[in-house]
Parts: C-alpha cells; sequence; structure tokens
C-alpha cells in the first residue's frame, strides 16, 4: 500500500531511515542538519519557515522522501520572487503561504528528492508533485523547488514546470598539487595581485587556525556565534537567521562535517568562517568578524577553503551565493536552477514568460563572466 504524507517536523521521522535514503554526499540533507534548525527555532515557530517535508511510504517502510515547508514570506531563499508576490497583492490575491522544497537559509545545489535503491525515481517524483498540487489547492498559492541537483532538474523540465535559472561562482579542482600549482593558472598581474592579498592578511598581526569540528569547543562556537551576529547587524539591521543554539547542535550532533576557519589577533579571535564537508564538495557558509582587517573576508572564505579542497581532494568548493568579486580569485560562474508550479493559470502564464526571457539573459551573462577569470589564455601568460 503506498501512502503519502506531509509530516510537520523531521522528528517524524526516525533519522536512520531519513539518511540511509539522503546518503553522505550533502551534509544539508543530513537529518541532524535539519533537526538543528527545528530544534533551535531557527524554522518552525514564529520564523516563517514551517516545516511540511512530504513522504512516501510503501507497505509502511519509507522509501522516498523531500524536505518541504510551508513559507509567509520569501527571506532565506536566495531565489527571489518578492516581486511575484508584489504582483499577486497588487490584483488583492495572497501569494503566501506558498509550499517550499529546499533547505533553508542555504543557497547550495544538491539533493531534494531522496528515493531508496530500487525504487523508480520518475515514479516517486510523479507521485510527490501530484501530492503537491493537491496540497496547493488547500490553501498555497504555489510550490519552489530551489538548487536541485541536474538528475532532478533534468526531470522537473521534462515534466513542464516553470524553470528559473540563476547564477553562483564555485571554485573546481583541476587536480592542482597544492595552492602554487593553483595560482600557476593565473596571468601573471592576477597571480600577484592574489599573493599581495595572502601577504597583507599576515603583515596585520592575524594567524589563521583551521579548526574541525571536534576541536571547536563551547567558547569558540559562542564567539563565532557573536561574529556571525555583527556582520548581520551591519548588512542587514538584525541578528541573522539562525540561532546560538543551532550552531552548537551542529557542534554536537555532526561534528565531521565542519570546519572553522578562525583569524586570531594576540592569541583572540576576531572573525571566522564556517564551513561544511560533503562527499566531494566544500560549502561555505557563515562568516564574521568583529574588527575590520584588509582582504581577510578572501583569506578565510576563499583561500584557506581552496587549500583546504586540495589538501583532501575535494572535487569543488561552492562558497555561497551571489559575489562577482569570486571571479577575479578562481571561482567560475555556474548556472543554477529552481522549479516552480504556480496554481493560478493567469499568473502561471505570466512568470512562464518572464522566466523564458530571463533565462536567455542568465545564459548570456554566464558566458559573459567567465570572459572575466583570471587564468592565463593558451597563448601563454597574457596580463
Amino acid at each position: 500500500m503506498t501512502q503519502l504524507q506531509f509530516v510537520a517536523g523531521i522528528d517524524a521521522v526516525e533519522a536512520g531511515s531519513w539518511d540511509a535514503l539522503a546518503g553522505s554526499r550533502s551534509p544539508f540533507l543530513r537529518h541532524a542538519f535539519l533537526q538543528a534548525l527545528e530544534a533551535s527555532g531557527s524554522v518552525g515557530g514564529n520564523s516563517g519557515w514551517q516545516p511540511r517535508h512530504l513522504l512516501l511510504r510503501e507497505n509502511g517502510k519509507l522509501v522516498a522522501a523531500m524536505p518541504c515547508y510551508a513559507k509567509n514570506h520569501s527571506y532565506g531563499e536566495y531565489v527571489f520572487d518578492w516581486a511575484w508576490a508584489d504582483a499577486y497583492a497588487r490584483n488583492n490575491l495572497a501569494y503566501y503561504p506558498k509550499l517550499l522544497t529546499a533547505i533553508p537559509f542555504t543557497p547550495a545545489t544538491g539533493p531534494r528528492l531522496l528515493v531508496a535503491d530500487g525504487v523508480d525515481r520518475s515514479d516517486a517524483l510523479a507521485a510527490m508533485l501530484e501530492a503537491v498540487s493537491e496540497e496547493c489547492k488547500r490553501g498555497y498559492s504555489s510550490w519552489h523547488l530551489l538548487f536541485p541537483e541536474p538528475a532532478l532538474a533534468a526531470d522537473c523540465s521534462a515534466l513542464g514546470l516553470l524553470h528559473r535559472k540563476g547564477v553562483q561562482y564555485h571554485w573546481n579542482n583541476r587536480g592542482y598539487r597544492d595552492f602554487e600549482d593553483f595560482l600557476a593558472r593565473f596571468a601573471s598581474r592576477k597571480r600577484k595581485q592574489l599573493k599581495k592579498e595572502r601577504r597583507q592578511v599576515l603583515e596585520q598581526g592575524l594567524e589563521i587556525r583551521r579548526l574541525r569540528g571536534d576541536q571547536i569547543d563551547t567558547a569558540m562556537w559562542d564567539r563565532f556565534y557573536l561574529f556571525y551576529q555583527m556582520t548581520y547587524a551591519r548588512r542587514s539591521g538584525h541578528g541573522g537567521y539562525l540561532s546560538r543554539e543551532f550552531f552548537h547542535a551542529l557542534g554536537t550532533t555532526m561534528p565531521e562535517n565542519l570546519l572553522l576557519v578562525v583569524a586570531l589577533r594576540d592569541g583572540e579571535p576576531v572573525a571566522g568562517a564556517l564551513n561544511l564537508i560533503g562527499a566531494d564538495a566544500l560549502y561555505g557558509r557563515y562568516w564574521g568578524c568583529i574588527e575590520d582587517y584588509a582582504q581577510l573576508h578572501f583569506e578565510l572564505c576563499y583561500y584557506q577553503g581552496i587549500e583546504f579542497c586540495i589538501e583532501r581532494g575535494l572535487d569543488r568548493f561552492d562558497a555561497g551565493a551571489q559575489g562577482e568579486h569570486k571571479i577575479a580569485r578562481g571561482f567560475e560562474p555556474v548556472i543554477t536552477e529552481s522549479f516552480h508550479h504556480i496554481a493560478h493559470p493567469g499568473f502561471r502564464d505570466a512568470i512562464g514568460d518572464f522566466l523564458r526571457r530571463e533565462r536567455v539573459s542568465v545564459e548570456g551573462y554566464c558566458l559573459e563572466a567567465a570572459a572575466g577569470l583570471p587564468f592565463r589564455n593558451e597563448s601563454g601568460d597574457a596580463d
């Protein structure tokens, strides 16, 4: 017997059953990560993220799952649909609540449909899309799938879901022996500039340390949370989406997936960048500082991560959304994708037309951005 069910929290699923579907490739799909978000109050409660995870069972056994949330705003998504919500409001229609399949506050491409071995992915996807469509009829304007991995993106495109593209900047490991080997790809002038940036960090009397999860004690977590809050306060006027308890929970439940890069001045931590480690990629997620130092953001958030990837043989470094300044530091523009089910037929047609035109612009931008990479051309070391 097949049963589809929306549940109001990740604790409705036994951790072993969920993780058996999720595998080890993406740290953000681990039961522990999603539970840390919920248990810490970073989602749920009054956050505007209400868990509505979708489960598919066969004869009582969990065979497929999809993280899902009911949203009453569009914060923390990184695929911006505020203009769509405004258009609904101008027509006296409610855009919120909506349904969202994504990892909260995490614009990282990865698995979104989790399927057991031996289960047909296409059948599972079709069943879940039917369940989502029926749920939208009960009071949701739409359903949105953000940052799916390529296989699921291809399936969703074939099914005719509205298709959106965006751009991020990722570092790719071309089999480099060390950081100097990576820099050897750069044009001379740009290589010198990057070396100058790294040198400036040390000339300010800063010490850089990399801490794995089991090396991060309570005091360091509290210090990092202060960095995180202060950076959000400067940028957005609030203390950030994530709670202190969230970070402490990560340190307790999944330390093997954590890398904290810390800058110290006279032995005192003054800045930090927290990364999550996947099976084949590093994900730069959270950064903060209490004092401004020249080039420190680049060192902690980019160069230390690149070195770690080379040392560990990781294929890719996803250092987060946006940031054209990453191009000059060897991060290549890549296309990201999202898919959208819009229940209202008129808005579905209008948004679909907009997305067709937007995709052309995004694809063109991606090609232009690639021309700004700092690497030598084939004919030699051009500046």
